[in-house]
């Protein structure tokens, strides 16, 4: 998904500093994303860490320009009954998908404030704020967390011109889910979508594209759900 919104973004005209943990995906994204004409610097880091997190923020301040928009598209996702479902694991998920929400929003924010103008963006999910998928009691709790932060965080950079929002996705053909899943399980899954497919990445980028817009610019708190019709 991070993918999709990075080459969509990039069509428009922004440059990027992307980030992830495996450089070689991130190598090619930056060849890709200059074959558009587009720009890319790279991090690799792990946002789930506090020093992951200083890491993605020292790049950004030592780039050209300044960082207008934030899309926080972190998330890992694993399966474990609550009887199984250990602190460490708990609190991988949370880190990841939640706290550094916070950690990225804390060190971006004073210089949107400062311009006036600022775009908070984050990936959520139908998971955990409409609906429930045993085994992913932990994945859950955090994106319905994030959804928290983004309705608070709003209300407190409203007046200063930087909107908080963000996606839930619902069924989104990625590389993570091909990987967990049959051919046959991911058709049996999209009958129940109205519009009888999965989601791909860029389905999402469209929506994050409109909230960095400035089309955007009186919405905030605000989250938009891209599913086909399965809610």
């Amino acid at each position: 998904i991070g993918a999709g919104i990075a080459r969509r973004f990039a069509r428009e005209g922004a440059a990027l500093v992307l980030n992830a943990r495996t450089e070689l995906d991130l190598i090619a994204l930056q060849r890709e994303i200059a074959g558009m004409g587009g720009q890319a610097r790279i991090v690799v880091a792990d946002i789930g860490t506090a020093t992951g997190v200083e890491a993605v923020l020292a790049a950004c301040a030592k780039g050209p320009g300044h960082i207008d928009i934030l899309v926080h598209n972190a998330g890992i996702y694993s399966f474990a009954p609550i009887e199984q479902l250990t602190d460490e694991i708990w609190h991988q998920v949370m880190e990841t998908n939640l706290t550094s929400a916070l950690r990225l929003t804390r060190g971006l924010v004073a210089g949107m404030r400062e311009r006036r103008f600022g775009r908070l963006l984050f990936t959520s999910s139908v998971t955990g704020n409409h609906v429930a998928v045993p085994g992913a009691t932990h994945y859950a709790a955090s994106k319905a967390g994030l959804n928290g932060f983004i309705r608070a965080a709003a209300l407190e950079f409203a007046a200063d011109g930087v909107t908080v929002n963000g996606v839930e996705p619902g069924l989104v053909e990625t590389p993570g889910a091909l990987a967990i899943t049959t051919a046959e399980e991911r058709a049996t899954m999209a009958r129940f979508v109205p519009m009888k497919r999965w989601g791909i990445a860029e389905d999402i980028a469209g929506a994050m594209l409109y909230l960095a817009s400035r089309d955007a610019g009186y919405v905030t708190g605000q989250t938009i759900v891209v599913d086909g019709g399965a809610l």
